[in-house]
């Protein structure tokens, strides 16, 4: 078990921690999530979120408190904004081994629960990018833990600390990104005590998290309030039920079936495993208040987050710790049982379905097939990294599905994706990141931004410009994007907001010595070729960088 716990501990190291600093940042969340911090301590304003200088009410603190914290100590680069994401991961998978070990009561599948969770393909795309989702998912899965702590707490001061607990967590998690961190608790809590019996328990206890949920959110609540009196019509109306109900475009509309695939094909290589897990699952598995409590916990929040109008990958990440859980404990249970052949059966055809596209990707690099391969011609060495990883990742996968041990069978499949996850890293495809990772091109032309340069940009690149160039007066071209309400709200903000012929009047007629502009090239195209002609051009992964 230590060998096993070291094990886990070194695999997190090697995928989350190591290469957080390897590939470009990209936009816009990466590049939000970091400038946003990096305006608070710029402008030792900790209370009110700015992106741009300007008003940014999209989300709460917390998350933006966590990435400035790591800045400050490790610097103004993709580790630190990157770490608290990975480290959030890493204690995620740590609370899912104490659950899984502590309510099943084998230490087995708590090692086995954790290394499945940090090796599930959606969660480690999540875990090792700056956004806030992994942050959110372990207060809610830490929420989550607690309120199971205290259901199965005998003595009444021990449920009174879990229930606690759970109050805190759910404060931190509203802190991070709002009204979520309840809804999620709450639509898995009744329906398990409703199944349980012990519904009218519930509603005698709840004052003990309520009070301490707002006991830790409600300083910051008063302080933003009191400092912008709008925030809260923002960001409950906008943010919360306009995101739920709106079937407008920029409110990410998806159909109802949209988090279906998702779940199942970010949860890979584990869900192949699910015939495996439900033989596992015996008669006595419904009775079981833990598994009866981790199906609520998965079921509901899926079916919340699929009856939103607007749905994104991330959103679905705090539906993982409790599918992992249930797929590992009857993994476990079925090997412990003498069962094989399923086992066996799903990781050989997994491993073929791997090797299938570790050979397709092979033809279409030797090919050539116009518009149909990853990689373009340029990136040889990336197209072998991506065969390379897929190939070991299918044959060790084969190798588990003949281990005899079940130990060793268990511990190969979860090492068999580390070559594919780390070279992720290396070898992106440059169609992956055109128009995604502006940082490159921004930093090798930072010496000609002059401290007087009057710097204009589109709302999808505006965060990057401000990261790199450490400037907060970025006018907009065209459209606010998500900066509308800011400048709206900003005494300068229609200055700030140029229409095509606003900004052609500023080059041709520029008051300062120099205007810069970063755009996306594709989207401009026939525009800047009716501009002046620049005084330097530059340009990569699809983004534009001029001087007139």
């Amino acid at each position: 078990m230590t060998r096993s716990a070291l094990g886990v501990v070194a695999l997190f190291c090697c995928l989350y921690l190591l290469p957080l600093g390897f590939r470009p940042m990209t936009v816009p969340d990466e590049s939000r999530y970091s400038e946003i911090p990096r305006e608070m301590i710029a402008s030792g304003d900790w209370v009110v979120p700015r992106l741009n200088g300007v008003r940014y009410f999209e989300k709460p603190i917390l998350g933006y408190w966590v990435n400035a914290v790591s800045i400050t100590i490790f610097g103004q680069n993709r580790f630190a904004v990157r770490l608290p994401a990975a480290l959030a991961t890493g204690l995620t998978a740590l609370m899912v081994l104490v659950m899984a070990r502590r309510f099943t009561r084998t230490p087995e599948a708590g090692i086995l629960a954790a290394a499945a969770y940090l090796t599930c393909i959606a969660v480690f795309a999540l875990g090792v990018i700056n956004i806030l989702d992994s942050l959110l998912t372990l207060f809610l899965t830490l929420a989550m833990g607690a309120f199971f702590y205290a259901y199965q707490a005998e003595r009444v001061q021990t449920r009174a600390l879990g229930l606690a607990l759970l109050g805190v967590c759910c404060g931190l998690a509203f802190l991070v990104k709002g009204f979520l961190a309840f809804v999620v608790p709450v639509v898995s809590v009744v329906p398990f005590m409703a199944w349980e019996g012990r519904l009218k328990g519930l509603f005698k206890a709840v004052w003990i998290p309520v009070l301490t949920a707002v006991l830790v959110a409600l300083p910051w609540c008063i302080m933003i309030h009191v400092r912008e009196g709008d925030f809260w019509n923002y960001f409950f109306w906008t943010e919360h039920i306009s995101r739920f109900l709106s079937p407008i475009p920029g409110q990410h509309p998806q159909p109802f079936w949209y988090f279906i695939p998702v779940l199942v094909g970010g949860a890979l290589p584990w869900t192949a495993l699910i015939p495996a897990a439900y033989l596992g699952a015996k008669p006595s598995w419904i009775n079981d208040p833990f598994i009866r409590f981790v199906l609520c916990w998965l079921i509901f929040p899926f079916l919340f987050f699929s009856l939103s109008s607007g749905k994104l990958i991330p959103y679905i990440l705090p539906c993982f710790p409790p599918l992992v859980i249930l797929i590992t404990v009857g993994v476990r249970d079925y090997l412990r049982a003498g069962g094989k052949k399923a086992f066996t059966r799903c990781v050989a055809a997994f491993g073929t379905v791997l090797a299938v596209f570790a050979l397709l990707l092979a033809f279409m690099g030797v090919t050539d097939i116009p518009g149909g391969a990853p990689y373009d011609p340029t990136e040889t060495w990336k197209w072998i990294m991506g065969v390379l990883g897929l190939s070991v990742w299918s044959a060790l996968t084969f190798m588990a599905s003949r281990a005899r041990n079940t130990g060793r069978k268990l511990g190969i499949f979860c090492a068999a994706p580390v070559l594919m996850y780390l070279g992720v890293h290396l070898a992106l495809p440059n169609q992956v990141l055109e128009g995604r990772a502006p940082q490159e091109l921004l930093e090798r032309n930072v010496e000609r931004v002059r401290e007087d340069s009057l710097v204009v940009s589109d709302e999808y690149l505006v965060h990057a410009v401000c990261w790199v160039f450490d400037r907060t007066d970025i006018y907009l071209l065209e459209r606010p994007g998500e900066l509308d309400y800011g400048l709206e709200h900003d005494p300068e903000g229609t200055v700030r907001l140029l229409s095509l012929d606003r900004f052609r009047d500023l080059v041709e007629n520029a008051h300062r010595p120099e205007v810069v502009l970063v755009v996306e090239a594709d989207r401009y195209g026939e525009y800047l070729e009716s501009l002046p002609a620049p005084l330097f051009e530059d340009r990569d992964n699809g983004v534009l960088f001029r001087v007139f």
